[in-house]
């Protein structure tokens, strides 16, 4: 009976992790890029009473054995980074890609982070920045004069301004994504950045539209992909098992003080 308290000890946590994980993904439904979590559970370990096929004192052999699972444990996490919604923003600074690939953004330290949050800005010395003020990269900034930019599904920047009617432009680089093998691998850093990982391999770099990089699409967001339903029943669920779990430890209780009570 104790035995039984302790492995629906493991349920309880197990289930309150899992209710961690939802109300992280329902925070950041209208976080930008944001791609959900998932949680894998698995089996503890096994106490073998009885090897199946062993054989018992008159030499007849058993079909099963007699084991007892001790409870469950968090495998492990990862990130479902399956297409988010598009939003029209009409901002020539809002981009989103349309399929694989993630914007590189160069941090404070000089590494590379990744993100699918593409809402940036022009920093005061022209240079597009996110809203953190990390560069992103390659670095490209607008020259003095230029108000906006366009940009091609291919990355092409432009700078433009308006003079006298007439419209004049500039190129000033080339933005590139990154694909990884695994991005299920990635490293979550906050402020919808992510950094690459053993796990999840090298970046591949290239140009939008181009060896299984996803289109830029210009004045356009890409959403969260949550999906409030879904966690919605999950969070139902994880309640519902985290109150029978915890009902097994208040019966392992009471047969315990049953126990208790038979030398009375």
């Amino acid at each position: 009976m104790i035995r039984s308290m302790y492995t629906a000890a493991t349920g309880m946590k197990a289930q309150q992790f899992y209710m961690d994980t939802i109300s992280n993904n329902l925070s950041n439904v209208n976080s930008r890029g944001f791609k959900k979590e998932t949680v894998q559970f698995k089996d503890l370990m096994y106490q073998t009473i009885r090897e199946p096929g062993s054989r018992n004192p008159e030499g007849a052999m058993a079909p099963s054995g007699i084991e007892v699972g001790l409870g469950v444990k968090v495998a492990g996490t990862s990130r479902e980074f399956t297409q988010g919604s598009m939003a029209n923003t009409g901002n020539d600074f809002d981009m989103a890609i349309e399929g694989g690939g993630m914007f590189q953004i160069l941090m404070p330290d000089g590494s590379i982070s990744y993100s699918r949050d593409g809402q940036f800005q022009r920093s005061s010395d022209g240079t597009l920045v996110t809203s953190d003020g990390y560069y992103l990269y390659p670095e490209m900034a607008l020259p003095d004069g230029y108000d906006t930019i366009s940009v091609s599904q291919t990355g092409l920047v432009s700078a433009t301004r308006k003079s006298s009617g007439n419209q004049e432009s500039v190129e000033i680089g080339q933005i590139e994504l990154a694909r990884f093998i695994n991005p299920a691998g990635l490293r979550s850093l906050g402020s919808n950045l992510f950094g690459a990982t053993v796990s999840s391999g090298e970046p591949l770099v290239g140009t939008p539209g181009m060896d299984g990089n996803g289109k830029i699409m210009q004045q356009f967001l890409e959403e969260s992909n949550v999906d409030m339903v879904d966690e919605m029943v999950g969070m139902i669920s994880a309640q519902r098992a985290y109150e029978i779990v915890s009902k097994s430890i208040t019966v392992s209780e009471e047969m315990m003080q049953t126990a208790t009570n038979l030398k009375r």
